[in-house]
C-alpha cells in the first residue's frame, strides 16, 4: 500500500518542498513540533530506515546535510537536530529539526502555521539553498 509519503512524491497530495532531486525529496512537515520541521524521504518506498541499501541509505543523510545548512539559515537556531522515529509512516525518513534545547524535540507537541506561513518559510529555506540542489 502506498504510502503519504509516496503520494508527496507522485503530487498526488500537495506538500512546501524545500528540495528534491531523482532520488529524494524534502519538505516541510505538516504537522511540525518547531518551525522549519522538515522531513527528508528516499522518492523510493521503503518502510524501514534500515532496509535502505547502504548506497541509498547514504545518499539520503549526504541529502540531508545539504539541507540542514539552509534550514539554519532561514530558522535561525543552536543546531538542526536530526531524529528518525519510523513509526508514523511505513516510508523511510529522516525529521531535520531547528533545535535551541531539549524541549523542542518533543514528538509529543505539534505546532500550528498557517499554509501561507508554511510557503513562505519553505520558500525561505529554498532562497538559502545553492541552485544545484533545487
Amino acid at each position: 500500500m502506498d504510502s503519504i509519503f509516496s503520494k508527496i512524491v507522485r503530487g498526488e497530495i500537495p506538500c512546501h518542498k524545500i528540495a528534491e532531486d531523482e532520488d529524494f525529496l524534502a519538505f516541510l512537515d505538516a504537522f511540525p513540533i518547531a518551525k522549519g520541521h522538515t522531513l527528508v524521504i528516499p522518492k523510493k518506498q521503503i518502510d524501514y530506515l534500515f532496509d535502505l541499501d547502504d548506497d541509498l541509505y547514504s545518499r539520503l543523510f549526504l541529502f540531508a546535510k545539504k539541507i540542514a545548512p539552509a534550514l539554519k539559515a532561514a530558522v535561525p537556531c543552536l543546531r538542526i537536530g536530526v531524529s528518525v522515529i519510523g513509526l508514523e509512516v511505513p516510508h523511510a525518513h529522516v525529521h531535520l529539526i531547528p533545535l535551541n534545547s531539549m524541549s523542542d524535540a518533543d514528538f509529543s507537541k505539534k505546532m500550528k502555521m498557517t499554509q501561507e506561513e508554511l510557503a513562505g518559510l519553505a520558500k525561505q529555506v529554498r532562497n538559502a539553498l545553492s541552485d544545484s540542489i533545487y
